[in-house]
């Protein structure tokens, strides 16, 4: 039986106890938890024994809220999601930077985990950090833990969202101006009471966004991490577009290398867009002639609807102008398409709300209604 071990503030001494499952408590109040090596209540610090309420015990974890005063032998819940994250990418640097702290700090969780339990949790070879036997056995109980912390912020946040009537959405910029107002009126026809909340930004920032709990679903691009769950939709590919009177004049067909002799617009410098575009000429040895870089891509599409150049742009962004022949694609034959997917990220640990499943179902069923992009002929 897991309990915590803790000293708890004179205002929250009444743990929360369900029957059978892991406590319910939100994750901002889950400070720490500590394992015993049996179920006697004596073995318990006297400061925690008498806060314990005559309950049975049916659970397998007992968590307090408020100020908590670590004693020995106790087990913190962001040791646990150290050790978690240095066994997943093998290192303390990379953990760090999931963890979004600094490297002693993940060094200095471990040691503490470490001191608690008595043992060493990683042996360092020349093949670099591996978790060691004691490593290896508490991997799977450390999943556990975290998961019934996950189930146990779930059930609450069920709770406020059935009464609050609430979701919170990141997106990419570009998803939300041409794909997000479509998916939240058909969403909205069905869900009107529920109130959405939509923060943008680019597609790291949305990741962050979500692993902080500040957003239940995460729109963005090509987004993999080990904390949260991807749901790939379609292909979403940068393609190259030009005005359509430009195009009668040149066809639609052309090398990389003519391409990149034409007047370019690129937009939103450092993005992983602009990366992937400047990637594709730089492994052909081409210099791209860029006329003119703007910020956004709705400021690059207009400026190719005005005849100023070309642009490498999201499906997503030039699809209804495509449909209309107002801009038109170039395909380029010595080059491999730009290739991206569109992803729904949450919470690995954590199911979604039936608000969120809903208006996963409604993000599909508009893509389904718009089409895929348009396959490369060979």
């Amino acid at each position: 039986m897991a309990q915590l071990r803790q000293r708890t503030a004179p205002h929250s001494r009444q743990p929360i106890h369900r029957d059978g499952c892991s406590t319910v408590i939100p994750h901002s109040h889950v400070v720490g938890i500590a394992f015993l090596p049996s179920s006697d209540r004596s073995e318990l610090h006297p400061c925690i024994e008498s806060t314990l309420p005559a309950v049975p015990r049916r659970g397998n974890v007992i968590v307090f809220i408020g100020a908590i005063n670590y004693l020995d032998r106790c087990v913190e819940i962001p040791q646990v999601e150290a050790f978690l994250a240095v066994g997943t990418f093998g290192g303390f640097r990379r953990a760090a930077e999931a963890l979004r702290v600094t490297q002693p700090a993940v060094s200095a969780r471990i040691r503490a985990l470490e001191e608690s339990l008595g043992v060493t949790l990683f042996d360092r070879g020349k093949g670099g950090l591996a978790l060691s036997a004691a490593g290896r056995a508490l991997r799977p109980h450390a999943e556990q833990l975290l998961r019934a912390v996950a189930l146990a912020r779930q059930a609450v946040h069920d709770l406020s969202s059935a009464s609050a009537g609430a979701i919170q959405i990141a997106a990419a910029l570009s998803i939300c101006t041409y794909l997000l107002p479509d998916v939240l009126k058909r969403f909205q026809a069905a869900h009107g009471a529920v109130m959405i909340t939509v923060r943008s930004g680019n597609s790291k920032e949305v990741l962050e966004m979500v692993l902080r709990g500040e957003a239940e679903l995460g729109l963005a691009r090509s987004v993999h991490h080990p904390g949260v769950e991807t749901v790939s939709l379609r292909d979403d590919p940068l393609i190259p577009v030009e005005r359509a009177a430009s195009r009668r004049a040149r066809g639609r067909r052309a090398r990389l290398e003519e391409v990149a002799d034409r007047p370019l617009i690129f937009f939103d410098r450092g993005s992983s867009d602009w990366t992937l575009t400047h990637g594709l000429f730089r492994r052909a040895g081409l210099v791209p002639n860029v006329t003119l870089e703007v910020e956004t891509i709705e400021t690059a599409k207009r400026m190719v609807e005005r005849g100023m150049g070309l642009a490498f742009l999201p499906h997503l962004a030039v699809g209804r102008e495509l449909r209309r022949r107002s801009l038109v694609a170039v395909e380029i034959v010595d080059a491999e398409p730009l290739s991206r997917s569109l992803d729904v990220i949450h919470p690995r640990q954590r199911p979604l709300s039936p608000e969120a499943r809903a208006l996963l179902h409604a993000l599909r069923s508009t893509l389904s209604e718009a089409g895929s992009p348009p396959r490369r002929r060979r």
